[in-house]
């Protein structure tokens, strides 16, 4: 790899960097996890980095992303059994104790979907991407997209954390 190319890449890391992490985290439901995740996705697009056109930089990035997580998943159901997580509470601060707290009951709930339909829901939703770009991303139909995304949002409102939230903002 060229000495630009090379500078091209570290540019780009540097940058994507938080944002990637944020993706991971609601992609894995744990931060030291979801830089693992990060990780392990720069250096497969490194090794591809100058075959990847700079215009579908971020939808190769995302793919690689999702991709990498399904598979992590597979590898770590052979492995042992999921159990779902909440982060650690030293990461709170005051003031942001609920925002933080909302986000860990977002991650839990989110452990509880599939794969597909956690990918989905974080692309469509935490990403804000279309169906359409999902479809792209993920290699399947929009109507596939769709069908997760209503899967997965059944499963996430019927998430007892997520009622009990629910139920709380409307006594406040």
């Amino acid at each position: 790899m060229t000495h630009e190319s090379h500078a091209d890449f570290a540019d780009f890391a540097a940058v994507a960097w938080p944002r990637l992490v944020r993706t991971a985290h609601m992609l894995t439901g744990d931060f030291h996890e979801a830089e693992d995740l990060v990780q392990t996705t720069l250096v497969k697009v490194y090794a591809r980095w100058r075959k990847i056109p700079r215009a579908e930089v971020d939808v190769y990035m995302r793919r690689a992303l999702v991709n990498n997580n399904i598979s992590r998943l597979r590898k770590k159901r052979i492995a042992h059994l999921l159990m779902p997580f909440l982060p650690e509470s030293a990461h709170r601060h005051r003031g942001h104790a609920e925002t933080v707290e909302d986000s860990a009951v977002l991650v839990q709930a989110l452990s509880v979907l599939s794969a597909r339909q956690r990918a989905v829901m974080v692309l469509r939703y935490w990403e804000d991407m279309s169906e359409q770009q999902i479809a792209a991303t993920l290699n399947c139909s929009v109507g596939t997209v769709k069908t997760h995304a209503r899967r997965g949002l059944e499963v996430l409102r019927a998430h007892p954390l997520l009622t009990l939230s629910a139920d709380q903002e409307v006594k406040s």
